[in-house]
């Protein structure tokens, strides 16, 4: 009977069935969209128009109940069915959302206080107004759905806060506008106010302003800041100049910053400044940053959580920068600070060589036999050394090492909290460490002799070892290639001589019992720098060190 059904003549039936069958089609569709617009979607939002807090099934009944979801099937009923795009298009603007970034204050409105509530009928008091102007904001932009961290993550839920917290910057990103609100900034403020509101103080900021693409400044009474009326203040030059000169953060990554864990000590010095309520979030509010993903563990304390963050980026990326500080060691490794301020200065950065000091240099090494086949050597054992490991709290870090001679403690010079020390080492000029640790050469205990080294943390893009093969000999009086003389790859082993000869920070490292190593913490940094760059095997003592 069906059989004769599916062959029936009838015109009627066949379209009928036709009709079913884009219906079907064109609903999958939808489904699908809808699917990929949540994916990168906060958990819960606010309707702005009914007030109500609704998680993602209370969303998508609220579409498939709507006008527009109405009309978008009968758009595609009247047109041919497969228009991927239309379905994209209508589905994005119906579930898209606006973020909320703003100073918290005192009793701010929880999930437990909105939940199952209107906000817009909830006692307009304290930080309710907050919350209730924020949705009419959002609300007369023209979006539906808006989030806000205090009262749309359960915060008692361990696997949702967890969640929340390693995706909210994908939230942010993907948010069709992130406003920011400034309490401390009064109406008709001048240009300024935003660099000295509090906002600009807080760990979780940092994401929250560089992870969306569109972003708005409230004032106090919820008028625009500047009075800049503008779908984007990210397109307004003066602002992103004043947030450039208050942060420190490049203009370019204020307005198209890309998360990841290149340029690592950067993004470290960017967040130097900021604090956080609970100690873990120091930490916890970079994660998006850095693009990884770890456990949220409160209770940790803000050094294990920091010395997790850290040993994620260096273990993923190979990249040392971010051992670059001065402070106090972290109990978590002594490699790592035990507070984000020690990242407070710039970088330590190898000088760049002129052109002509460069050849005058290489040609210097040149001229010496022993120099021109150390440095080959030395050049094929830096480029297969391994890149840097930290895994279990423990680092292995490729090193060119300088045993200390002689550690002396300047008498009478010493701060109320931190001892002088002129250090000795093979190779190096002598140099000068300032540190809470007293540096003695001989334990008490079994009077035998402490092993101290300064090292040079092997970097190969910092070094620019990958590059050097690829450097146009830009020198003009060196030999040409083909003519008698030239030898690019001594050129290039040379040349990284002549830097491995720059001043350079190093890590102070204290041998242990075991054998492994812990860095002694400076209140300085410790520049270094070869005695004599033609002694190439004074920079001949290359391994991995294990350093607690």
């Amino acid at each position: 009977m069906l059989s004769k059904l599916d062959d029936t003549p009838d015109p009627r039936i066949r379209q009928l069935r036709h009709t079913y069958a884009n219906l079907s089609k064109i609903e999958d569709a939808i489904r699908q969209a809808i699917h990929d617009q949540l994916e990168n979607a906060p958990l819960r939002l606010i309707n702005t128009s009914t007030g109500h807090l609704c998680d993602r099934d209370a969303q998508i009944n609220a579409f498939m109940e709507s006008t527009e979801h109405k009309e978008l099937l009968h758009s595609l009923m009247m047109h041919a069915p497969d228009q991927t795009e239309s379905i994209k298009e209508a589905v994005a603007k119906y579930f898209s959302w606006v973020m909320l970034s703003h100073r918290w204050e005192r009793k701010e409105p929880l999930l437990h206080d909105i939940q199952g509530n209107d906000v817009y009928n909830l006692n307009p008091v304290g930080t309710i107004v907050k919350l209730q102007k924020f949705c009419k904001v959002a609300h007369n932009a023209g979006h539906r759905w808006a989030w806000s961290d205090t009262c749309c993550i359960d915060q008692n839920n361990n696997v949702e806060l967890q969640q929340s917290v390693n995706s909210m910057f994908v939230w942010y990103h993907y948010s069709a506008l992130t406003i920011v609100y400034l309490s401390d900034v009064p109406p008709s403020s001048k240009l300024g106010a935003l660099a000295n509101s509090t906002w600009n103080t807080r760990g979780w900021t940092v994401q929250e302003f560089l992870a969306p693409k569109i972003v708005l400044f409230y004032q106090a009474d919820w008028t625009l800041y500047l009075d800049y009326r503008s779908r984007n203040h990210k397109e307004s030059v003066s602002i992103m100049q004043e947030l450039e000169n208050a942060t420190g953060i490049n203009a370019w990554a204020l307005v198209d910053f890309h998360p990841g864990t290149r340029d690592a000590r950067e993004k470290l010095r960017w967040a130097s400044n900021r604090n956080t309520t609970r100690e873990e979030d120091i930490a916890y509010s970079l994660f998006g940053i850095f693009d990884v993903n770890l456990p949220v563990i409160y209770g940790e304390k803000r050094q294990k959580a920091l010395g997790r963050l850290l040993q994620e980026i260096i273990a993923h990326s190979g990249d040392i920068t971010a051992l670059d500080w001065v402070g106090q060691s972290s109990n978590f490794n002594s490699c790592l600070p035990a507070e984000i301020s020690s990242y407070k200065a710039l970088p330590c950065t190898v000088l760049s060589l002129s052109k002509h000091d460069m050849q005058k240099s290489v040609s210097t090494l040149r001229n010496n036999i022993m120099a021109v086949a150390s440095a080959s050597k030395l050049y094929t054992v830096l480029e297969n050394l391994s890149v840097p490991r930290f895994a279990n709290a423990r680092l292995q870090l490729p090193c060119i090492i300088f045993p200390i001679t002689e550690v002396r403690r300047r008498p009478g010079q010493d701060g109320d909290t931190c001892f002088i020390y002129d250090v000795k080492a093979d190779g190096l000029q002598d140099l000068l460490v300032i540190t809470e640790d007293r540096l003695a050469q001989f334990s008490p205990a079994k009077r035998t002799r402490r092993t101290f080294l300064l090292v040079r943390p092997w970097n190969r893009s910092d070094l620019g070892l990958i590059n050097f093969a690829d450097e146009p000999q830009s020198v003009e009086d060196w030999p040409e290639p083909g003519s008698p003389g030239y030898n690019e790859p001594t050129t290039r082993e040379l040349r990284l001589i002549v830097r491995l000869g720059q001043p350079f920070g190093g890590l102070l490292l204290a041998q242990q019992w075991g054998g492994e190593y812990k860095r002694i913490a400076s209140d300085n940094r410790i520049i270094a720098q070869v005695a004599d760059i033609t002694s190439v095997d004074d920079m001949m003592n290359v391994r991995m060190l294990e350093i607690l």
